[in-house]
């Protein structure tokens, strides 16, 4: 267990009601709660933006039809207009995972520095990407692992190459998403203590991290929405393998 003075603190998992389901621990801990306090937050900043929706869009509305258009051309550049149906994936996806980074920067646990939340996010994704996949192509969808044009004497050492790319696919989607939470927050936390523990000494040296944490603060805040961005976009462009077969 992190000890309170320990960057790493921050990410500790907290119980909160103790619930086992068939042996396995269900219980609802601080991270359950701040996934359900962000979808609650989305929930309401939708509703509350298109609530009184108008022809001219006030402050809120603007917010939500900017986040809705952004997804919305994200799509469409990169899987055409066949991607249109899965706008309701893409904007969900974007949006838990932009609530939860920014979240976390306001002192609650942020989930998305957990590889367990991360994983189960890009599971899903290529989860739904393979059976679409099939689902469009049938069993055509395995020529996605033998590149076209590749000479027949090399299939034997593509295919399998081919094969774990993209099962490494959820592994590497949810390391970049769980590494920059985890790097961005632990600087914050460093530099806080910093702060504590020579600003009250030595005011020149407390200054020095005084000073950078606003900055690095608004490095997280960009890193929070370039992580959800890359995400979704990532996602995006599975999807479009999976449309258009690609290979």
């Amino acid at each position: 267990m992190a000890e309170a003075h320990s960057p790493l603190a921050q990410f500790e998992i907290k119980t909160l009601a103790d619930f086992h389901l068939g042996g396995i621990d269900a219980s609802f801990t601080n991270a359950s709660l701040i996934m359900v306090v962000v979808v609650g937050l989305i929930t309401l900043f939708i509703v509350a933006g298109m609530r009184n929706a108008a022809i001219i869009p006030g402050r809120f509305q603007g917010m939500v039809e900017f986040f809705y258009e952004f997804i919305a051309n994200l799509l469409k550049e990169n899987t055409g207009s066949a991607g249109k149906q899965f706008f309701p994936l893409i904007f969900s996806l974007f949006m838990f995972i932009l609530g939860a980074n920014l979240i976390g920067l306001f002192g609650a646990i942020t989930v998305t520095s957990h590889i367990v939340v991360t994983f189960a996010l890009a599971f899903m994704v290529i989860t739904i990407v393979t059976i679409v996949g099939f689902v469009k192509h049938g069993t055509h969808y395995f020529s996605y692992f033998a590149p076209a044009g590749a000479p027949m004497w090399l299939m034997p050492l593509m295919i399998p190459l081919e094969v774990i790319s993209y099962l490494i696919r959820p592994i590497s989607l949810s390391v970049r998403l769980f590494a920059n939470m985890v790097a961005g927050h632990v600087m914050l936390g460093v530099l806080g203590t910093f702060v504590v523990g020579l600003g009250g000494l030595f005011f020149a040296l407390g200054a020095i991290p005084l000073v950078a944490i606003p900055m690095i603060f608004a490095l997280e805040v960009l890193v929070a929405l370039l992580q959800a961005y890359v995400f979704a976009i990532l996602t995006c462009i599975y999807l479009n393998d999976a449309i258009h077969l690609a290979h």
